[in-house]
């Protein structure tokens, strides 16, 4: 699997495969489907592949490690700290309760800014991978021929 280089810098390329987004029935001499699990492990070693993956990693990780800290804090301090999260804040509303607001708040932030990195950084290179995969495996709308889905860059 290969980057192309010449045409558009997204289109993914599997071995061996001069047109990636030509519907199998008019490659030259090539009626029937590679083996998948052979397609899917030249996808694992791509570089396209690795790219996806670290998108995800670099996003989810970070993420989840500063989302987890802020739990452990949270709970930390109500075990460890009580003066303080009983502190009044406005009314009846106290220091533990808006710490506690907050986790909820992160929990929705953290979930809106997932989706958006995912659909920004990360769908449009895996939907690229996994049309070529598709097209090597006759999956899917490969299997008809059918023509390339665009990507939502390209709808708009």
């Amino acid at each position: 699997m290969e980057n192309d280089d010449e045409g558009d810098a997204g289109t993914v390329r599997l071995k061996g495969d001069p047109t990636p987004c030509e519907p199998p029935a008019h490659r030259e001499g090539r009626d029937t489907a590679r083996d998948p699990s052979g397609v899917y492990r030249e996808v694992q070693r791509s570089a396209a592949f690795r790219e996806v993956r670290g998108r995800y990693r670099g996003f989810a990780f970070p993420v989840t490690v500063a989302f987890l800290g802020w739990y452990l804090g949270y709970l930390v301090l109500a075990t460890t700290a009580p003066a303080l999260m009983a502190r009044p804040v406005a009314g009846a509303l106290n220091v533990a309760m808006l710490l506690g607001l907050g986790q909820f708040a992160t929990t929705f932030l953290l979930t809106w800014a997932y989706a958006r990195h995912a659909r920004l950084r990360r769908d449009p290179a895996a939907l690229e991978l996994r049309w070529a995969v598709a097209l090597e495996t006759r999956q899917g709308p490969a299997r008809t021929g059918g023509p390339v889905p665009p990507t939502r860059r390209e709808a708009r």
